[in-house]
């Protein structure tokens, strides 16, 4: 049976883990508000997916795999993955995608808020189509998953708007003066620890 993580490497996952998640989830608001309820439902070319299907995939597989994350398998029974992939067709069913993709995120947090008090079991054994992970494993394969998605809805999002694009990221030629603004931000930080005699 594989030895439990220390106390401090398994705070050291989980903080990395919960900071991997909510900044996905972070990048992939900040770019779905920029779009109009319509604009969800953009495709650039028809071989590719929208918006609203990218959402739609995942609120399907946040619903599927963190529902009792350690009793059940990841690939819930009751799921239909390529219902996902299928386009909605108006504004009121990507009102109601915006809501389900709200209400999914919680059900994640659960499993990191289990972890929390209960650090042994990130080498706990889980399922995801009857195959065996660690809890550890399972969550970095999410982690990885919603990062590759995220990015998708970030490009379309950006192609979609053009020139109204609000970026997520250091602006084009932006990059010294960012540089430098963190630098002078941690040397002020390293200021006021040195006056204060911390």
């Amino acid at each position: 049976m594989p030895t439990p993580a220390s106390p401090d490497l398994a705070a050291a996952l989980l903080a990395t883990v919960r900071h991997g998640f909510r900044s996905y989830q972070a990048l992939a608001d900040k770019a779905l508000a920029q779009l109009a309820p319509a604009e969800w439902l953009w495709r650039p070319e028809p071989n590719s997916n929208s918006a609203a299907v990218i959402v739609q995939h995942l609120v399907g597989n946040l619903r599927s795999r963190f529902t009792d994350f350690w009793t059940t398998d990841g690939e819930k029974p009751d799921r239909h993955r390529d219902q996902e992939f299928e386009e909605p067709t108006s504004e009121a069913a990507v009102a109601a995608l915006q809501q389900q993709w709200q209400a999914a995120w919680p059900i994640l947090w659960q499993v990191l808020d289990h972890l929390e008090q209960h650090p042994e079991d990130w080498l706990r054994t889980v399922t995801i189509r009857q195959e065996p992970h660690t809890a550890l494993a399972a969550l970095q394969r999410q982690v990885a998953h919603y990062a590759y998605h995220t990015g998708q809805l970030v490009l379309l999002a950006k192609a979609r708007r053009g020139a109204d694009w609000q970026t997520l990221s250091i602006a084009r030629g932006q990059s010294q003066q960012f540089n430098a603004q963190m630098q002078a931000r941690t040397a002020s930080s390293a200021n006021l620890s040195a006056g204060s005699g911390v």
